[in-house]
């Protein structure tokens, strides 16, 4: 009799890996583990690092290339001293081939220090309260940066938003003059939802991966750090959330609009729709509560509040101003 052995490949979460699975558009968690542990970020850093370059310069300025590239090792795009790039170039070889001395000649570019403080500035101003940077590349061997897998999530979930950004990552191989960088993010290529990723590994901070998917108008992020089957980790949660989750739109901007007899007179309204995922299940125990001392709307999920949107104000004799000025056919 012949044996026959069935062999079951099953996919685990390694028991001290960070990861977070969250909507894009609300920031909500829908799946977390050890969510909120501080540890070694890698070349995940690089996120970062290209906004604030966004933030602080142009696509098309000039960068020579310096001394300053022989502060770093590891992953690199090899550039020499001397070379000019456009900062395009230099955003491609820093997300696509993950080049630490591209991130040091960005960073030197407009002032390294003043650099690095706006990383950790702009960190703040996202609500990455568990974050710091003291590089842009994400190598800790001198200096380290650590954040969580949390913070990670929330900015991917405000660097998907940036037009640039999301260009610079979904191309899979850049050329300039003799160069060709090649995307390190094989999950662009083999998982056809994926809009934008960053991986990262140091001997110390184990393998670290962000990434971001779109599926009939939902959009996930997800952050891992320290789980070697990224990958498929990314893919798999992917496919697992977008079948649970459905999209709802909460309130349109449009329809929410209310004037207060505080005496100002403001009218508040809001500038974005808010639309959250659920699953089909929680829809009867969602509520809104308008909160005037924080100047927002809250999304509540029982009694948790799962999302809040800014609610803006105008004084009410310039909202009918305005409103006048759009209907008037002079």
């Amino acid at each position: 009799m012949k044996k026959i052995v069935i062999v079951l490949l099953l996919l685990f979460i390694k028991v001290n890996a960070s990861v977070v699975v969250m909507d894009a558009d609300s920031n909500r968690v829908l799946y977390s583990s050890n969510m909120n542990e501080r540890k070694l970020i890698a070349s995940t850093t690089k996120v970062m690092t290209s906004l604030i370059a966004l933030d602080m310069g142009s696509l098309d300025d000039k960068i020579t290339i310096g001394d300053e590239i022989l502060k770093v090792n590891g992953s690199m795009i090899y550039v020499k001293q001397g070379e000019t790039f456009t900062l395009n170039d230099l955003l491609h070889g820093l997300m696509l081939q993950s080049g630490n001395d591209a991130a040091m000649s960005i960073a030197t570019k407009y002032g390294y220090d003043d650099f690095i403080a706006n990383m950790n500035i702009k960190a703040f101003k996202l609500g990455m309260y568990n974050t710091n940077f003291e590089n842009p590349h994400g190598l800790n061997d001198e200096t380290k940066n650590y954040s969580t897998a949390y913070d990670l999530a929330v900015l991917m979930s405000y660097a998907i938003k940036n037009k640039d950004f999301l260009k610079i990552t979904q191309a899979k191989r850049y050329k300039v003059d003799k160069y060709i960088w090649v995307n390190k993010n094989k999950l662009l290529s083999e998982y056809k939802y994926l809009i934008s990723g960053k991986i990262g590994y140091t001997k110390a901070s184990g393998q670290v991966y962000v990434s971001s998917a779109r599926k009939n108008g939902k959009t996930l992020v997800i952050a891992s750090i320290d789980e070697a089957d990224k990958f498929n980790l990314h893919k798999r949660l992917y496919e697992e959330y977008f079948e649970k989750y459905e999209k709802y739109k909460l309130l349109d901007k449009y329809f929410i609009s209310f004037k207060i007899d505080d005496g100002e007179n403001n009218h508040y309204y809001l500038k974005k729709d808010i639309n959250v995922l659920l699953r089909p299940d929680e829809v009867k125990n969602v509520r809104l509560k308008i909160d005037l001392n924080q100047k927002c709307v809250l999304v509540l999920l029982n009694e948790d509040v799962i999302f809040k949107e800014k609610l803006y104000k105008i004084s009410y004799k310039k909202r009918i101003s305005r409103i006048k000025e759009l209907l008037s056919f002079r």
